[in-house]
């Protein structure tokens, strides 16, 4: 193995006092070498974000290292400077972050982001914009001179990470670090990140860093594996090792909780239909900036389907394939520019906001992020028992309302005097999902509702929404990009491109036998094929 690039010594940081634990990292050792790929994996919470933030010298003000020793390349980092770590960071050691649009200033050209990387570290002479458009060009980006002068906000979001690459990579540091680049992104452009990070990965011989809570990400990338549980390694080996052989019942615990392709029975057709939506259009107009022409965009094709009472219906497809703009549009949070639907035979495409609050027991939402969706001043109380005051139910059958529901989705009653923050997000999410419940619908719409969760968190809350839906007799149209996930709760699935629906039919047939190629695509993007894909043909 060659030189040690990072070096982690029984390192420790502590938290503040008043935390459910002393130390947010505790006696942390693992190394990082050059050409290499190590991958700490671990849950919100497991402190594996704060080793990076301490390796990168970000550590927040609260957060104090209290022991250890941090080194690169024979290199102190706990000994130096804030100005001296400035200097390493891009240098010797460079960061993707999670998130590529808040990374990424709003108010400048992606060009003029990446050349101040060379101007910053004393590197601005010479032909600047030609390095700058050469390395928008090695990360894959098209048209690299036209890039330069585009603002990030114009950009989709696997050209935005693209662009935080161009900048990690911009002065070829030794040590990347991925603090989860790829969870906000749908499979397809999931799986071109990846290949790139491992591309430049061995073409440069770098040590890579990669955090993930996904251990399908991990089964395609890693050569070696740490896994973290509340601050502490609890396991570190050979990726194949662990893969194939975990210890740590944690571990174990991880690797089952990525989402399989399962064998469903086939759904029975002789239920009534709970929804049934017919030839839906939809169409926005953008122009491109302030004297550009108009463009018109048509979001949603032609669109049809039917989902039976108790069935779930997956609508999978990658980002813009037009799946968020049906459900909004199914919600009545945008309005269809043509179609029909009909939700337990009543047509609601063309009420009006005010016409549709009488019907809105029969379709309620789930939204995708739990924590944006809950308004953070109201009681848990106030939050699931909205829509019943807007009903002009009394205080005291709200408050019963509610506890019920608390109870059925998991919850203790009590937890209705809390706010939002002081749940995590597999908790807020169960409240998103006990507050569409409140008024008792018939439909109910989950828009990437475990995305933004960890995947043992997903696999409860799909435990949930399944067990919900059997119970209840709910009908589910079940928003995703995620095939493993459609494969455990959807009994059948429609795949969407491009505004159009392009193959559907039981979620079995369509997952071990795809007929389009979109769906082909979708299924060869999914990670870590080779340990969680059990389906006939892509075993």
């Amino acid at each position: 193995m060659n030189a040690s690039l990072l070096s982690i010594k029984d390192l420790t940081v502590s938290l503040p006092g008043g935390m459910d634990r002393p130390h947010a990292i505790s006696h942390i050792s693992f190394d990082v070498h050059s050409n290499e790929v190590v991958c700490v994996v671990g849950e919100s919470g497991s402190g594996k974000s704060v080793v990076a933030q301490t390796v990168m010298g970000l550590l927040p003000p609260a957060l104090k290292v209290s022991g250890g020793i941090l080194s690169s390349k024979g290199t102190d980092l706990l000994g130096l400077s804030e100005s001296e770590h400035r200097a390493l960071r891009g240098t010797r050691m460079a960061m993707i972050f999670q998130e590529p649009l808040s990374a990424l200033n709003p108010v400048m050209t992606v060009g003029e982001q990446i050349a101040e990387v060379f101007r910053y570290h004393g590197r601005g002479t010479g032909d600047v914009r030609r390095r700058v458009v050469e390395l928008i060009a090695a990360v894959g980006l098209p048209t690299p001179e036209q890039l330069y002068d585009t603002y990030p906000f114009r950009l989709s979001g696997g050209q935005r990470q693209r662009v935080v690459i161009a900048i990690a990579l911009a002065l070829e540091p030794e040590l990347l670090i991925a603090d989860e680049p790829t969870t906000a992104l749908d499979v397809t452009t999931q799986a071109q990140i990846l290949r790139l990070i491992a591309e430049l990965q061995r073409s440069r011989k770098m040590g890579v860093m990669f955090i993930t809570h996904d251990f399908g990400v991990v089964a395609d990338i890693a050569d070696r594996i740490v896994v973290m549980k509340q601050g502490e390694i609890v396991e570190q080996g050979l990726a194949r090792d662990i893969l194939e052989n975990p210890s740590h019942s944690y571990t174990k615990k991880l690797i089952e909780s990525v989402p399989t392709f399962r064998e469903a029975d086939n759904f029975p057709v002789e239920a009534e239909h709970t929804l049934e939506v017919r030839g839906l259009q939809k169409s926005y107009r953008t122009r491109g900036g302030f004297f550009g022409a108009e463009r018109k965009v048509h979001a949603v094709r032609d669109v049809s389907f039917s989902i039976r009472r108790g069935e779930t219906l997956g609508l999978v497809g990658g980002s813009g394939s037009g799946k968020s703009t049906v459900s909004r549009c199914v919600v009545r949070l945008v309005d269809p520019d043509g179609g029909s639907i009909k939700v337990a035979g009543r047509e609601i495409s063309r009420l009006s906001g005010r016409q549709m609050r009488p019907v809105r027991d029969l379709v309620q939402i789930v939204f995708q992020d739990p924590f944006a969706s809950l308004n953070p001043r109201h009681k848990i109380e106030d939050i699931i028992g909205a829509g019943l005051f807007a009903a002009g139910k009394p205080r005291d059958e709200i408050a019963a309302r509610v506890s019920r529901l608390l109870s059925l989705v998991g919850l203790a009653p009590h937890m209705a005097q809390r706010f939002p923050h002081e749940f995590s997000g597999g908790q807020r999410q169960r409240i998103g999902i006990a507050r569409a419940l409140a008024l008792e619908p018939k439909l109910l719409i989950a828009d990437e509702p475990v995305s933004a969760l960890d995947v043992s968190v997903q696999a409860q809350v799909l435990d949930l929404l399944a067990e919900l839906r059997d119970k209840l007799g709910l009908s589910m149209l079940f928003v995703t990009h995620d095939l493993r996930v459609a494969s455990q709760i959807c009994d059948r699935v429609a795949v969407m491109q491009h505004g159009e629906i392009v193959e559907t039919g039981p979620t079995r047939d369509v997952f071990a036998n795809p007929q389009h190629p979109y769906t082909r695509s979708l299924i060869e993007a999914v990670p870590g094929k080779r340990f969680f894909m059990p389906v006939a043909g892509h075993a």
